[in-house]
């Protein structure tokens, strides 16, 4: 049996049930809208398993996916993973190298393209990560079609408040690092209108982690106490076929950085992640000009 190359089974566990427990309740809340829409649509889950040459507990993960009324494709994942990244990736990662490979992560990721163009898109991700360090990421940024000044500045106030319960610099350092990170540079525009990113928000000891771990629970309930008031606000409104066109186009851009720039999708396909899971991020459809 290949022996576990990660000292921190403890935290992982830890973080992993806390992101079970959130994509539960936001799961809940996605179907309670649906209820609200006059649609029966719920999450179906898919269990998937890593594998890795050598390791007998490479772990694995749940996709979850719903395709309703309001929510025309929303997934909602979480895994659970170890083992060794390839040596010539393994130089890339945060305390990783080619001579010290192992690790472990445990994250939620979302994403929701939704039916009706002013119901704004959404992405939002927290994860824990341990190499030779030990640290945590996330943040969620607003992607709407039809942008409302309204919306996002509720999304954002939302981030602020989390935020500023940890450390008055936060939200100013990580939304910036959105919109620094979510920008298409070929296309020389930003693919939303921002909201917060964080990583290698490090772990030295039992207390740094204890602060890191309340940082990331709060981003994950201001994720789930903001997005949906957004949806119920914007979800019955009608749209013309312009505003329909305008959506897919954008869906187009936000395609383009998920496979071109995208640090989590690159992240799972050179971890041996689940591939349906990887690309849940895709909308049902897209279209370029």
């Amino acid at each position: 049996m290949t022996e576990s190359p990660h000292p921190d089974i403890q935290h992982t566990e830890r973080a992993r049930e806390w992101f079970e427990t959130l994509r539960t309740d936001i799961c809940n809340e996605f179907e309670a809208i649906e209820r609200e829409a006059g649609s029966d649509a719920s999450f179906e889950f898919t269990p998937w398993l890593r594998e890795e040459e050598g390791n007998d507990d490479p772990g694995g993960g749940v996709r979850g996916v719903m395709k309703g009324k309001v929510f025309e494709k929303v997934g909602v994942n979480v895994s659970t993973v170890r083992g060794n990244f390839a040596p010539e990736f393994a130089g890339t990662v945060n305390g990783a190298s080619a001579e010290n490979p192992g690790f472990s992560a445990t994250g939620i990721s979302l994403v929701a393209h939704m039916a009706n163009p002013h119901v704004p898109a959404v992405h939002m991700n927290t994860r824990f990560l341990t190499t030779g360090k030990s640290w945590f990421g996330g943040g969620a940024d607003l992607n709407p079609p039809i942008p409302y000044e309204e919306d996002t500045a509720d999304f954002h106030a939302a981030f602020r408040a989390a935020c500023a319960g940890h450390n008055p610099t936060y939200y100013d350092r990580f939304k910036k690092w959105a919109d620094d990170y979510f920008y298409i540079p070929h296309r020389q525009c930003h693919r939303g209108v921002g909201g917060i990113f964080y990583d290698h928000l490090e772990c030295t000891d039992d207390a740094s982690w204890e602060r890191n771990f309340a940082f990331t629970r709060d981003v994950g309930q201001a994720f789930l106490a903001i997005f949906p008031k957004l949806v119920r606000r914007r979800m019955e409104s009608e749209f013309t076929a312009a505003e329909k066109q305008q959506q897919l186009e954008w869906r187009g851009r936000y395609a383009e950085f998920n496979l071109v720039y995208d640090r989590g999708t690159l992240f799972g396909l050179k971890t041996g992640g689940n591939i349906d899971a990887i690309l849940m991020s895709l909308p049902p459809e897209a279209v370029w000009s």
